[in-house]
């Protein structure tokens, strides 16, 4: 065989073989939200359309959940690798036995607030005795709006409430409700503008709750070492600082991704929402976690505080 046959043919196998990179099949791994895509999940969804999971070897599925309860017993349950939580109702998962731990935090500060119109007859927490409140589930904000009426001196003897299911901002504006428990302050706000009324907000955190991570990330307490997940909060952070830096380019990725949220809601919310990711995703307060524990002994919600080990796993 000459050279000039030899050349020729090992570049023809160099042509048919595919490169080491397109060789190795990414890893997959299935993320469940706590419910349908929007701003709050913004770090994700960049990280996924702006190929930082795929460039660390990730294959990145997304899931949308119609319960948002669900997610920690699913991955609890091996039906996925990581889910989205709230710190309070993880915080129930784990006293009732789930076996699931934080690994990383989404939204860093509460976004819950008790919500009232301004020009309506409550100016202050004083003020809802006797009126009607609405709220959407039970448990957590029950929890909330207890602490809060206790600030001043009231107990839910002196309010009426009634549940209005996810009407929260319909409840309130229509004036079925004085007053709304549960609604997010970077969404509920902007929805009761839109409607042509101007919100007054309360925050839980200024009323006797103690801060909290709204939105967070578990996994399977056994698989809390498992090696993708440096990669995938890799991802995770440097999205978050294309947020950051880049709000306007970010939210043109986001909305090309899901342009059913192209409206006036989702650019407020996505502006809104923005300052309150927690920029570097695996750090972690414990002493907050056992705050929130006590806090939730103290209302009944637990029988007792666990290890911290048991909230956010072996450092």
């Amino acid at each position: 065989m000459t050279r000039r046959l030899f050349t020729a043919l090992l570049l023809a196998l160099s042509c048919l073989a595919p490169p080491a990179a397109m060789a190795q099949q990414p890893e997959k791994l299935t993320l469940l939200l706590d419910w349908f895509v929007n701003p709050d999940h913004a770090p994700i969804i960049i990280a996924k359309e702006r190929g930082l999971f795929a460039r660390r070897g990730l294959d990145v599925q997304i899931v949308e959940p119609s319960d948002p309860s669900a997610p920690p017993r699913l991955i609890a349950a091996g039906q996925g690798d990581i889910a989205i939580s709230y710190q309070p109702s993880f915080t129930r998962a784990v006293k009732s036995g789930i076996p699931v731990v934080r690994i990383g935090t989404l939204v860093a500060t509460p976004l819950n607030t008790l919500t009232v119109l301004s020009d309506g007859p409550v100016k202050t927490l004083a003020d809802l005795k006797g009126r009607t409140i609405g709220y959407s589930g039970s448990g957590i904000h029950d929890m909330m709006l207890k602490t809060m009426l206790k600030s001043v001196g009231l107990t839910e003897a002196d309010v009426k409430l009634v549940n209005v299911n996810f009407a929260l901002t319909a409840a309130l504006v229509s004036g079925r409700a004085d007053a709304i428990i549960g609604g997010f302050r970077n969404f509920e706000g902007t929805e009761i503008e839109l409607a042509g009324k101007k919100p007054k907000m309360f925050f839980p955190e200024e009323h006797g709750v103690p801060a909290y991570d709204e939105l967070i990330y578990v996994v399977k307490q056994e698989r809390f070492d498992d090696p993708r997940f440096d990669r995938f909060f890799a991802a995770i952070e440097e999205a978050t600082m294309m947020i950051l830096n880049d709000p306007q380019g970010t939210w043109a990725t986001f909305i090309k991704a899901y342009p059913k949220l192209d409206d006036t809601l989702n650019r407020k919310a996505w502006m809104d929402t923005m300052p309150r990711f927690q920029a570097s995703p695996r750090a972690v307060d414990p002493a907050r976690y056992l705050a929130v524990a006590e806090f939730m002994r103290q209302a009944g919600i637990i029988d007792k505080v666990e290890p911290i080990e048991r909230y956010i796993g072996k450092r």
